[in-house]
């Protein structure tokens, strides 16, 4: 491609998900289908959330936020690869810029959030009499918006140092969305800075997060093991196995992901594809199978009028993103 500064290009183009020329249709309504599960069920656990009083708690609060992040995580990625999925993999210079921020900031908020989660579980666990006082409403917020304004603030560093570079190589992303990895390939510059940045800055979030829950969840653990009674255990043990799910699904693609700079193979795709679709959908269905509470309010309300909006709002949003 000519030109020796990215403000030449007018376009990239997604070379998009590997060997799927025969496989169109079957994987465009099976990423359709898994796509539309996503917001269904995360709209659905917002307004169970929203409309059921005994569920005002810090930790649906928390719950509520992580589906409004899987929504949005989804939809950054999962429109544009349907698209090029029919052959649509032409991608604006600005779009990508777009798609790139706002995927690490979506993604490195739901990492400091299931942090977040984990501290509650562990409050509401190890310091019950001082729940209430740790967990306050004001505390919340800030711990919520806190996550929000620290996967900002990731983001931007990212996205800056990526696209502050001249690229002249190509501009053929060798995959499905706009990733730090995948376009720095492009770039006819030294990144050396740019992998650095992605080994301190990445891997110090994923692995100061991941420690931070493993410490809260240790504490958790012997705690609920000092319960004296089973039903004691298992209603602890319940509260807590959905976030440690969830906390899996999202960390292991994501650290073999970007723990290696050279990234971009197949497998690659694969687990950016499990974090970035996958995962979001399975959230709703894990919190809901496991948490009792969860289960109860869907039950009451599957009838009800919360569940037609929900399935309303969904769809008005499908037509959006998609069409």
């Amino acid at each position: 491609m000519d030109g020796r500064n990215s403000s030449l290009l007018v376009d990239f183009i997604l070379k998009g998900l590997p060997c799927v020329d025969k496989l169109q249709v079957p994987l465009f309504l099976f990423l359709s289908v898994i796509y539309t599960s996503t917001l269904v069920g995360n709209v659905l656990i917002i307004g169970v959330v929203k409309g059921t009083p005994p569920l005002h708690t810090p930790m649906y609060f928390f719950l509520a936020n992580l589906s409004f992040l899987d929504i949005c995580l989804s939809s950054v990625t999962v429109p544009r690869l349907l698209g090029n999925v029919l052959s649509m993999k032409t991608i604006p210079f600005s779009e990508c810029v777009s798609q790139l921020y706002f995927f690490h900031f979506l993604a490195s908020a739901e990492c400091f959030l299931y942090t977040v989660m984990a501290y509650d579980r562990y409050a509401a666990i190890c310091r019950p009499l001082h729940y209430t006082g740790l967990m306050s409403w004001k505390v919340s917020m800030c711990l919520a918006f806190g996550s929000w304004l620290a996967g900002s603030l990731h983001s931007v560093t990212h996205t800056v140092l990526t696209f502050h570079l001249p690229f002249c190589h190509s501009n053929e992303i060798d995959y499905f969305f706009c990733d730090i990895i995948p376009v720095l390939k492009l770039a006819c510059a030294d990144t050396t800075l740019n992998k650095t940045m992605i080994l301190a800055n990445i891997a110090s979030i994923s692995l100061s997060c991941f420690i931070l829950i493993m410490i809260s969840y240790i504490h958790i653990i012997v705690a609920i093991m000092r319960i004296k009674t089973a039903a004691g255990r298992n209603k602890a043990f319940s509260t807590c196995v959905s976030h440690v799910t969830v906390v899996a699904l999202f960390y292991i693609p994501c650290v073999f992901t970007y723990m290696r700079t050279d990234s971009g193979s197949s497998f690659d795709m694969a687990a950016a594809v499990f974090y970035t679709l996958i995962t979001p959908s399975l959230n709703p269905i894990i919190y809901s199978l496991r948490n009792q509470e969860v289960k109860g309010a869907l039950k009451k309300m599957k009838n009800g009028v919360l569940f037609r909006q929900g399935v309303f709002y969904a769809a008005v949003f499908i037509n959006r993103s998609v069409f």
